[in-house]
């Protein structure tokens, strides 16, 4: 397979074509076999391509389990941003935000069970994609005090910092897909009540 570049020296559409391919077929085979049962040989003996050439595009598995799991992260946040975009107050945001990060996650878990095996490993190992969805769920969160604040519906004498990485706190066992996999039978009524608690916490 002949590699092409752009004139700057970067990667052209073609390299680009097979980055993808390599990850959607990895996909596939992590979804049957798991991703921490396969191997680097295993997935180029499954694309056709050698080794070698796979590292070319990527140093290592964990490097394509990071385009894969930060994708599936990004659609969480859409989904989530998404609920919450046409909310009627912060209140309601912070409801809808429990109850969707709980709702997809337990999708995630049972329909694409190998697949939320890399969301496990990437949030127990500290991944990079996993710790910038963390980081963009608290900044969520932030945004969502503030707008509270502001408006009245929240109380303004906890310090903002204090207040998210609290509400952060009670949601993560419904948010981390480690965590998640312990709380499933209970995810949906408790991110209701959970909601409820932290709403009841920061009225005025």
């Amino acid at each position: 397979m002949t590699e092409q570049f752009t004139d700057n020296g970067g990667r052209g559409p073609a390299e680009h074509n097979v980055r993808d391919q390599i990850v959607d077929a990895a996909m596939q085979h992590f979804a049957h076999y798991g991703y921490e049962k396969t191997t680097v040989s295993d997935l180029a003996r499954a694309i056709g391509f050698s080794k070698a050439y796979i590292y070319k595009f990527f140093e290592s598995k964990q490097a394509i389990g990071e385009v894969i799991c930060a994708n599936r992260l990004a659609m969480i946040m859409q989904r989530v941003e998404a609920a919450i975009s046409e909310a009627p107050g912060a209140a309601e945001q912070l409801r809808r935000l429990f109850r969707t990060l709980s709702t997809t996650g337990s999708e995630l878990f049972f329909h694409d069970r190998k697949l939320y095996d890399i969301a496990a490993v990437a949030s127990r190992d500290r991944w990079p994609s996993a710790q910038a969805h963390e980081e963009r769920l608290l900044n969520l969160i932030h945004q969502i005090l503030r707008q509270g604040r502001e408006a009245g519906e929240f109380e303004r004498k906890t310090p903002a910092d204090e207040a998210a990485e609290a509400i952060y706190r009670v949601i993560k066992p419904y948010a981390s897909p480690v965590l998640l996999q312990y709380n499933l039978d209970e995810a949906e009524a408790a991110s209701v009540q959970l909601a409820a608690l932290v709403l009841r916490s920061l009225a005025p």
